[in-house]
């Protein structure tokens, strides 16, 4: 039997769902396209029906010759789900999103939604589809339902809430046919907000009153939806999650917690990678690869260490569908892994000092709001594990790796960052003691750790047996050190620079360091592409990254915004008076400021330049950091400077239960203030001067506050 079907557009979500159940069903349909119909209308050999597209979808299905469609409970509960349930629900929350309801109307359909989608969520059983590992027409009606909630109403933060859920959705988008009529389905971005009424006359004065759209960066802007919606100061948590995905840095996954690193962020990535091992190797540290798994007989050996991870351990307790006699951890850090060869490694005294580092991932089932880049179950990093024969060793090699992270994050990203130790409740578990880099984060007032460098003492050596023949025949236990430094770099990066623009990425790390945007007009077009091409060649040649955005399918405008939006630090304008002058103009990304380079000194213009705004981004987020360090003596002002957004240094008398007492006691938007690290770098302590929480002696100046 052959169909037709009349609607507005074959890739509507009711006309895409009976015309799927076709296709899957190997059903012969045809797709009239009226623009004017409100809904949809099957014809058949003498049949026709309007309305409902499940119904249709059925009755299309039914009608194929094979067992696409057979009589199948399971699929039947679905498709009566969808149709009862998942439809009303979605088809309410869009109509609110449109206007209707008012606010208490959006939010009462966004509720119901989440239930339903909640109760999908429960009903999911891990398939890849709702009833195997094939679509069924139950995939198709729910998929369909779901379709304009899940492109305008589901954004990241809910869809890492439905795992399972939104796992089956991109499973099901991604089928051949489904593609073959939905095309590619880009999920929402960010949180939807509700449509102002169309009676609100205020809006429609505004709107008339407001400045046309110049042609070029606006339009250009407005037609690709470049740009971010939210300012950086307005919302820094939706910013945030709007400047790494539109910014090409990372993609959000179906796992919650995980997120793809785009090639733009994992350059970054390399330049940090690249310097810190050049260094490592300078000091005589060797790079290996250890296994991801670690026994539970292993990670168990040191109690204290297993304890401080226990909670974020994720346990593969499966092959296939048979359970494990013995279950394994992933690696959530190295030591019980490296350890025990470290134990047949070290016999005497002239095997030291050893020095290994490695460069992987690691996973930490972390359930605390997940933030790319800054707080994720699965993330990249460098653990440095050492060795040596006496304390003095391991105390040196310590602060020179922390320094080098100092250098990481000042040198190579332009974040000031503060170095000391931590305290005895925030090291690391097991250690010695822990020394620190903590960064600021202006935009939250959050302090944020930056990278740890340990001292272990002999504790693991101890338990590992990690035994070693000093020069007089004597059996020693060796003195460890462990240092590690995570892709949280880039989060910190961004966050300290980006702007309402988009990313600011400092020139030492940004992928591409100069972009040229040939501005074509009538006659001139290719001679402004061969000289952008040369211009790209020389400064490649002086060691530059370069590159000349020739696409002519966008406008200059739009190329503009676009390369703001990804951060790269210098644009060079170039236009039929630039060629005739033998000039072209300097956009700076941190400033805006302008400028006119020689196209004979082109290099060293550029050079200059990068230069200058590599040393100014650093200084402009020291001046950020320096102010936003209240030093304080007494406890009423401790609470208000951390609710200003700052940090602060008070004196301290170093004890655990006084750390926790001014936590609990400090609570706020942020949580409660914890101790960052005790400053290296000390103020002089007044004679007599008592502990901020408490009446007892301070030690010493130590840096509080709320922290990611």
């Amino acid at each position: 039997m052959a169909f037709s079907l009349c609607g507005k557009s074959s890739s509507d979500a009711e006309a895409a769902k009976v015309l799927l159940a076709a296709k899957f069903a190997g059903v012969d349909i045809s797709f009239k396209r009226d623009s004017k119909s409100t809904d949809i209308n099957l014809r058949g050999d003498g049949f026709e029906q309007k309305g409902n597209s499940t119904q249709l979808a059925v009755h299309v299905a039914k009608a194929g010759a094979g067992d696409w469609y057979a009589a199948n409970p399971t699929v039947d509960q679905w498709i009566v789900f969808s149709e009862t349930t998942l439809e009303v629900a979605a088809k309410k929350m869009i109509s609110a999103l449109d206007g209707e309801g008012g606010a208490s109307g959006f939010q009462a359909a966004k509720d119901e939604l989440l239930s339903v989608l909640g109760k999908m969520e429960s009903l999911l059983n891990g398939s890849t589809f709702l009833c195997g590992d094939e679509p069924t027409l139950a995939d198709v009606v729910c998929v369909c339902a779901l379709l304009n909630v899940f492109k305008k109403v589901i954004d990241p933060a809910m869809r890492e809430g439905l795992p399972a859920t939104t796992r089956w959705f991109a499973a099901c988008i991604e089928q051949p046919t489904v593609k073959e009529f939905l095309g590619n389905v880009v999920l929402c971005a960010k949180p939807a907000s509700q449509k102002s009424s169309g009676g609100d006359k205020q809006a429609k004065t505004k709107a008339a009153q407001a400045p046309k759209e110049k042609k070029g960066e606006q339009a250009g802007s407005k037609e690709s939806k470049l740009g971010l919606s939210t300012g950086k100061s307005e919302d820094f948590g939706q910013w945030y999650s709007e400047v790494v995905t539109r910014g090409e840095m990372i993609e959000y996954y179906d796992v919650s917690g995980c997120y793809i690193l785009r090639p733009w962020a994992y350059a970054v990535w390399e330049f940090i990678k690249d310097f810190f091992d050049a260094e490592i190797k300078k000091r005589g540290c060797e790079n290996a690869y250890f296994p991801c798994f670690v026994s539970e007989k292993a990670l168990t050996t040191e109690k204290d260490h297993v304890e401080g991870f226990a909670p974020e351990v994720a346990w593969v307790t499966r092959s296939g569908k048979s359970e494990l006699e013995n279950p394994i951890a992933v690696r959530p850090t190295s030591e019980t892994i490296m350890y025990p060869c470290f134990s047949k490694w070290i016999k005497s005294h002239r095997d030291l000092p050893l020095k290994i580092n490695q460069w992987c991932n690691v996973v930490r089932w972390e359930f605390k709001h997940p933030t790319p880049f800054i707080r994720s179950r699965e993330f990249l990093w460098q653990e440095g594990h050492t060795a040596y024969a006496t304390v003095e060793e391991a105390d040196e090699e310590a602060l020179a790796y922390l320094e080098l992270y100092k250098q990481v994050y000042e040198s190579l990203l332009c974040v000031p960052v503060i170095k000391g130790v931590k305290s005895e409740k925030e090291k690391f578990a097991g250690a010695y003691y822990t020394t620190t880099v903590e960064a600021f984060v202006p935009g939250t007032g959050r302090g944020i750790q930056g990278g740890t460098s340990h001292c272990l003492g002999t504790n693991f050596s101890k338990m590992f047996d990690i035994q070693y023949e000093d020069d007089k025949g004597e059996k020693r236990f060796a003195w460890q050190n462990s240092f590690g430094l995570t892709t949280r770099t880039i989060g910190v990066m961004i966050m300290n620079h980006g702007d309402d623009k988009g990313l600011v990425l400092p020139p030492r790390v940004a992928p591409v360091q100069v972009v040229i945007v040939p501005i074509f007009f009538r006659d001139s077009r290719d001679a402004l592409i061969a000289k952008a091409e040369e211009m790209v060649t020389k400064l490649k040649a002086a060691g530059i990254r370069a590159k000349a955005d020739l696409r002519e399918n966008y406008n200059p405008g739009w190329k503009y915004n676009h390369w703001e939006l990804k951060g790269v630090p210098i644009r060079l304008e170039l236009g039929p008076r630039d060629l005739s002058a033998d000039v072209s103009v300097s956009v700076r990304r941190d400033t805006g400021a302008k400028a006119t380079l020689e196209q004979g000194t082109l290099a060293e213009g550029v050079r200059q330049l990068l230069d200058t705004m590599q040393s100014e981004l650093l200084e402009r987020a020291r001046a950020d950091l320096d102010s936003n360090v209240a030093k304080i003596t007494e406890w009423k002002d401790f609470v208000p400077a951390l609710d200003s957004k700052k940090l602060v240094l008070v004196p301290w008398c170093e004890e655990t239960e006084v750390e926790e007492w001014i936590k609990e006691n400090s609570v706020g938007d942020g949580g409660g203030a914890k101790s960052l690290c005790i400053p290296f770098d000390q103020p002089p302590m007044p004679e007599g001067q008592r502990c901020i929480a408490s009446d007892k002696p301070a030690k010493r100046w130590t840096l509080f506050g709320r922290s990611y």
